[in-house]
């Protein structure tokens, strides 16, 4: 009996290791695990194989692919060449909005680059001064190491170069919010709030306003009118377990890029 138990107890040591290797591991930007869970969840119904999303934001994610500790990475934003190895491999899987997003309440239907630039900056404090009610302006924005953080700062210029180094432009006094779904419900629980997020996570729980006159939609995006918009990358290594290759695949694939469009974002293939 014990040698039988020895033999399982070795047998199941053996097989531990591909069990695990078979999951599909996924971390990184919270707005891409947005649509990669429903990418997830249908992959493996049809693949009978499993797929584990984690959102831990870009930076991490891009860490994870690089050393290994996730299969795939996301990110919501470009990535540094000095991120990446000679080995890591990044594809875009969609292409996505970043909304201005105001309280259902707020009058306030149109906004500059500009205007939204400085309202950031802490040069435009009140909503009075952008067409709206005389009402401060309470500025919420994501945590450092978010792509969609990091993506808003590129595009509206929000960054300064200090002794060398870029720093953010963001006033301090600007509260900071974890994650889409923690700048939704601020938004929408503050009617003179305003928040960037994901387009794709844009709800009846807010609304997103105009940007220069033109709207946050998909064809507007597409057309390179809405200028305040990001890829969605994974990140991956070039010799990665077959697995993540066919997970990789199936996102690129027209059933794929079905979801990806149903889901609120820009297809690539």
């Amino acid at each position: 009996m014990k040698k039988v138990i020895g033999l399982l107890a070795a047998v199941s040591l053996l097989t531990a290791p591909l069990a695990q290797a078979s999951t599909v591991t996924v971390s990184g930007s919270t707005s891409v695990a947005h649509v990669m869970e429903v990418l997830a969840e249908n992959y493996q119904k049809i693949a009978s194989k499993n797929v584990e999303v984690q959102s831990t934001g870009s930076s991490a994610g891009i860490r994870a692919a690089k050393d290994g500790t996730s299969m795939i990475g996301m990110s919501s934003r470009n990535v540094k060449q000095s991120e990446l190895n000679s080995d890591t491999k990044e594809i875009v899987i969609a292409r996505d909005g970043i909304a201005a997003a105001v309280n259902n309440a707020n009058p306030v239907q149109n906004l500059t680059q500009e205007q939204i630039s400085q309202i950031y900056r802490g040069e435009i404090n009140n909503w009075s001064e952008v067409g709206g009610e005389a009402k401060p302006i309470v500025v919420v924005t994501r945590e450092n190491g978010s792509g969609t953080r990091g993506a808003f700062e590129e595009i509206m210029k929000l960054q300064r170069t200090v002794n060398g180094h870029k720093v953010t432009a963001i006033s301090p006094r600007a509260q900071v919010g974890n994650g889409n779904g923690m700048i939704k419900t601020i938004v929408a629980n503050n009617p003179y709030a305003i928040g960037y997020i994901s387009l794709g996570s844009v709800d009846d729980s807010l609304r997103a306003v105009d940007v220069n006159g033109i709207a946050a939609t998909d064809t507007n995006i597409a057309a390179g009118d809405y200028q305040i918009a990001r890829p969605f990358i994974v990140l991956m290594d070039k010799n990665a377990h077959i697995n993540a290759q066919d997970f990789i695949s199936y996102i690129l694939s027209e059933d794929g890029q079905s979801i990806v469009a149903e889901e609120g974002y820009i297809r690539v293939q």
